[in-house]
Parts: C-alpha cells; structure tokens; sequence
C-alpha cells in the first residue's frame, strides 16, 4: 500500500511538542499568522506528558528564590490544569495542554509525525517532509520561518547549523566552573518510576534481567522512603555535593533522577534505544533494592508506573549569534536584547550516571537573582529562518545547567513563537529581529511575560498617564503601584495594589482626564509566584501547594464604565481562574472606570498588579 502524500503551507512551522514548542506554537497563533505544530509522539508535553512524568521546575528553584515564577502561556496552562485536575494527574495534563493546542486559532497540529527530511534553499529551510504513522501519510510542510522546538536541534543539524556537544574547556568563555579541557560528556537520561501504598505489605519478585544493588552501592544516592528536602531553607550556597541536596527530592512515590545513564555514551542521540534497555534494567534494580534489601519503609508500598520514554537532559546546542555562559549567569546580566529570563542553578551530573556509584551523583552551583538571556541566543547563526526554543538554544555547557529546564524553556518558547510572527510581519530574518527588539519586548510584556529590568513603555496603553485612586489600601501597596509598569513583585518591592475586601469590595478607579474610545481593559492579578503550581509526582513538592487555585487569585470582580459620572457599562466576571484577564468592550466612550473587587480564592484582600487600557 502507497503512503499518502499532501502538501501544507503555513507562516510559521514549530517542529517539536514540548512544553517550548507548544508555548511557541500558540504565541505565533495569537498573532494572527497561520502556524503548524509538528510533533512526533502522540501527545504534547514532553518531559511534562504522561509519558515521562517530570515536573516543570524554572526560575525560582522549587520556592527558594522568591517571585520568579514564569507567567505567560505556560502559566495560563498551569491555571487551568490546577482549576480541573487538583489531584494532579499527568493524564489529565495531557488533555488540557492538547486542548490549548487544538482549539488554538490560526494552529494546526500534527501529532505521531516524525520529521524525515528538509528541503533546502540556499541557507533557508523551505520545508520539512515528515510521516504521520497514524494516518499513512508523509506531509511536505513548507513555511516562512520555522523553530526548531525538538530539543536535540534536530531540525537546525539537518539544515547544516553547527551545534556542540559537551563542555567548553575553561578558556573558551573564562569560565570560572567550567573544566580546564574540554570534553564530550552529557547529562544522562531518566526514566521516572512511581509506587503507591497498597495499606498491606507487597512484595516484589525481580526480574531476572534487572540489576542488583547493595547498600555500599547506593551509599551516595538518597533512596527511602523519607520526606522533607534541603530546598525548605532556600539557603544558596556555591557547590552543594552528594545527593539530596538542592532541587532533589527523596520520595519513593516519584523516584528517581539519580536512575540515570547517557553521559559516557558516544552518542547519546544514537544510542537512545540501548541507553533506555538499560535505564529499565537500573529502575527494576533499584525497586528490588528497596523492597528487598534492609529496611527502606516501603514494606505497603507497590510498583504503580514505570515510564518507558527516558527524558533527555542533554543534547545538541545550537549556536547563535551568542552563547550564553556562566560569567552572564553568575553576574545576573541584563541584556540589551533580552527577551526571557532564568534562575534554576547550574548543575553537573555525574559522568557515568548511576553506574559512577563511587561518586555522588551531581555538582550544583547556586547563585542568587536571575539572569536574562538574550535574543542572539534563539536562533542559529548559520541558517536564515530557523529559530530555536527549548533546551537547544545557544549556551556553553554551564550556562546550559540552568537554562535547560522546562519552566525556562516555555518561556524562551513565548518569546520565540511572538518574534516567528513579528518576521512575518517585516518579511525580516531572525537576526534583523534585533531591529525590532523593543516592539518585541513590550509585546511580552503586554502578554504577561517577565523581563527583568523592563517595564511597559506601550504607547498604545492608556492607563499609564490615568490619575488613580482607591477605596484604601494595606502599607505601601499604594494603588499607583498598578501603573509603575512592573507587573509582579521585585525585591522588597511589591509592585502591588492591596486594599482589604469589605461588604463593598474593594475598589481602585482610573480617571483619564478626557473621553477615551476604549476596546479592552487588561488586569494582572497575583498568582503567588514563588508557589508552585504545577503537575507533580513528588508528594512532598505537591504538599507545599494548595489544591486549587491561588490563595492570593481574584475571583470575583466588577468593572464599571463612566462618562461624566455616569455608568455606560458594567462588565461582571465571577470564577476568574487566570492571572491575565483582558476584557472586551465595544468601543465603550469613556473617562472613567472602577474595577471593585468582591472575592479572592484564599485571602480577604484584593490585590491587583497591572492595569492597562487600550
């Protein structure tokens, strides 16, 4: 039987489903240009699916560095998950990362498509070919710009962009962390595992294909079944060594990233098949180990899922015009052209993985603040219309151990998917985007993206020059805090209005001096970045959440519209759910408004970070 064949032209193609791709994928939709999303397993997520199972960790290092929560896409995803799937199935993840997807106006989407090929124009990629198993069908995919989102920069590779592997010797970057020489190794793959307690003892047959491990072998590895972490301090310390420092965590129920292997492997790409045979083979070894050898509490517990998708730490990195490195990350560099942040500390795992027993298992350098990472780093130097999201961005090695991980990734992958449809719109490579770097920043910002050092300068808002008063207000969270530009706390400063709700609300008024023709109202309300809300197998990293919505989220709320004091509308919105809210009006002629607050999910004050007016 012949395979199908069909042609398809976008404006914007994203190869690669993870949660990078996936928020590049509908920033570039959002904007109005015809995107396709090209994926090749047969769910969205990746590292985050149901397949792998890890949680989504970025900036601010599992709570410990205070308001550095990513927003934007990935936290509108996060906020719905967490309203319709409390008990955190990643299952049921699946679903809701699907459904942003596939009602996504202006996206198209092919799941179970595997990337087969390109088709070259000079330094242009004009097309990728990929088979879809599901249907039969290979599809010729031609676009505009296209971003490589398939975190081994596959996509970048097949058009001829050089990428690196392993580490930089110290003197390429003058890295202070980084090895005298330079050398081939990688961060290892995992397959995750999770057991639940059966209320009566189980018992655990090995296989006899899976290893064996004493107790003298897993010295260096926290295994057991204790709770508690070395992150609840959120002391930052330089290099923390041996196992169960930060971010790690010891619960048998979501172990474990230690069970790793890859990084001594040629090639891990070529070698995925071999390096996961035995992943399961360390896996069912270690659950022997626990249920067979001493004493781990875990006597009730029983075998539930084990993954059969590793999840990849470490690839390819393409280079850009700039590659990010440990010096930018230590000193908390404030690009020109930044456009995406990150503050996870830089990790070294262990060559060998769990087969380096002698050795802990990982190196982790904290630093404190954040860094952002510039422009220059999300596209390939060599190719004219590729950009890159996700972990194969353009790092040395060191910077690479912060910047790789998911919460990161999806918001490199926003401000990727909004530059791929600002070239559209200049018919202008990635690398002429730099011309346009400060539209493409306030666009962020406008879209709830967090820049650190920038703040809104859209001369298209028109609360920035309202007169703003409030019912009242608790300390310094004065309400002209909503207008400062700034659109979540920084430091000791809240960048916040708070007032307490009474039996009236709490209300805060934006009085324009003048009639105004107004399309929408935009509110960013507080999420509590420093809380984590994502999906997560680790019971005590789901322990620190609460299990619905954000104490601190507004749900209810009003918002009033006047002309010469007298009300021309009122928009209602009870069960708000997201921290972005931007409410149409039909071209209401006003010059006044008030939004009055009547209920927040867990506290009894309003709290209101950003208004703005268009």
């Amino acid at each position: 039987m012949s395979v199908h064949k069909e042609e398809r032209h976008y404006e914007v193609v994203v190869v690669g489903g993870g949660m990078a791709g996936v928020c590049a994928a509908i920033a570039s939709a959002r904007k109005g240009v015809k995107t396709a999303i090209v994926q090749n397993r047969s769910m969205f997520g990746g590292n985050a699916s149901s397949e792998i199972r890890m949680h989504i960790v970025g900036a601010n290092a599992h709570g410990s560095k205070k308001n550095l929560g990513e927003t934007g896409i990935l936290l509108e995803i996060l906020l719905e998950n967490k309203r319709r799937n409390p008990y955190a199935s990643f299952p049921v993840f699946d679903s809701v990362i699907w459904e942003k997807v596939h009602f996504q106006e202006n996206l198209d989407a092919y799941l179970n498509t595997d990337m087969d090929d390109v088709i070259m124009d000079g330094k242009k990629v004009a097309a990728i070919i990929g088979h879809q198993n599901t249907t039969e069908t290979e599809f010729t995919i031609y676009g505009d710009i296209f971003v490589d989102a398939t975190g081994h920069g596959t996509l970048a590779t097949m058009g001829g962009a050089t990428g690196r592997m392993g580490s930089e010797g110290r003197d390429e970057f003058h890295e202070p962390d980084a090895p005298e020489e330079p050398n081939d190794d990688t961060m290892g793959n995992t397959l995750m595992f999770s057991a639940v307690d059966r209320g009566e003892p189980v018992k655990f047959i090995r296989p006899d294909w899976a290893y064996q491990y004493t107790e003298e072998d897993l010295k260096y590895r926290e295994h057991g079944n204790s709770i508690g972490s070395h992150m609840e301090g959120g002391q930052l310390t330089k290099f923390e060594e041996g196992s169960g420092r930060l971010p790690h965590f010891s619960n048998v129920d979501s172990g474990y990233w230690w069970i790793e292997l890859g990084g001594q492997y040629d090639d891990i790409i070529r070698d995925g098949e071999v390096i996961r045979d035995e992943l399961l083979k360390c896996v069912y070894g270690v659950w022997d180990h626990l249920k067979n050898v001493g004493d781990h509490g875990v006597e009730n517990l029983d075998l539930d899922w084990v993954g059969i998708v590793p999840g990849y730490r470490e690839s390819r990195r393409i280079e850009g015009d700039y590659l990010l490195n440990e010096n930018d990350v230590l000193e908390n560099r404030i690009f020109p052209d930044a456009v995406a942040y990150g503050g996870w500390q830089m990790d070294q795992h262990v060559r060998g993985g769990i087969r380096d027993l002698d050795k802990i298992p990982s190196r982790i350098l904290n630093f404190t603040g954040c860094y952002t990472i510039p422009w220059r780093c999300y596209y390939a130097k060599e190719l004219e219309n590729v950009m890159l999201a996700g972990r194969d961005i353009s790092t040395s090695k060191m910077a690479y151990g912060t910047t790789r991980v998911m919460g990161t990734c999806s918001i490199g992958g926003q401000a990727v998917g909004t530059a791929a449809a600002m070239a559209v719109k200049y018919r202008c490579t990635p690398r002429e985007i730099g011309g346009h770097i400060t539209e493409l920043q306030q666009e962020l910002l406008r879209d709830d993206c967090y820049i650190p050092g920038f703040h809104n300068e859209d001369p298209m808002d028109f609360a920035r020059s309202a007169k703003v008063t409030a019912s009242g207000y608790t300390g310094d969270n004065v309400p002209e805090k909503v207008l400062n530009g700034v659109a979540r706390p920084v430091g000791d400063e809240s960048n916040c209005w708070e007032a307490p709700i009474g039996e009236e609300g709490a209300s805060i008024s934006l009085d324009f001096g003048k009639k105004l023709v107004l399309q929408q109202v935009q509110l960013t309300f507080d999420t509590n970045l420093t809380k984590e809300i994502m999906p997560s197998m680790t019971r005590n990293v789901r322990n620190r959440q609460v299990k619905g919505l954000p104490d601190e989220l507004v749900c209810d709320y009003d918002i009033r519209f006047y002309r010469e004091d007298k009300e021309v509308l009122c928009k209602e919105i009870r069960g708000n759910y997201q921290r972005l809210n931007r409410i149409d009006v039909d071209n209401v002629i006003c010059d006044r408004l008030t939004v009055t607050v009547h209920k927040a999910y867990g506290i009894d004050r309003a709290r209101i970070l950003e208004i703005r007016t268009y």
